[in-house]
């Protein structure tokens, strides 16, 4: 499974380096085309599990200014 994340800047934001640099240290790997990032779950997960990585991202990006969109494939 892989879970691909396309992120949206604020200009009143943190910077796109900052939140890219956040990113990449939950292992999540930038991408070129239709998304921004994805990470590879190395085999397929529950929702559960999903959702624990989603709020550990959210957590991570908070008061960032950045909008998320989430989208995973089997």
């Amino acid at each position: 499974m892989e879970t691909y994340i396309d992120i949206y800047l604020n200009a009143d934001g943190e910077l796109g380096s900052t939140i890219h640099k956040k990113l990449i240290d939950l292992g999540l790997k930038p991408t070129i085309g239709e998304h921004d990032y994805v990470f590879n779950w190395k085999g397929i997960v529950n929702i559960e599990e999903e959702m624990q990585f989603i709020d550990k991202v959210q957590n991570t990006l908070k008061g960032s200014g950045a909008v998320l969109k989430f989208k995973t494939h089997r």
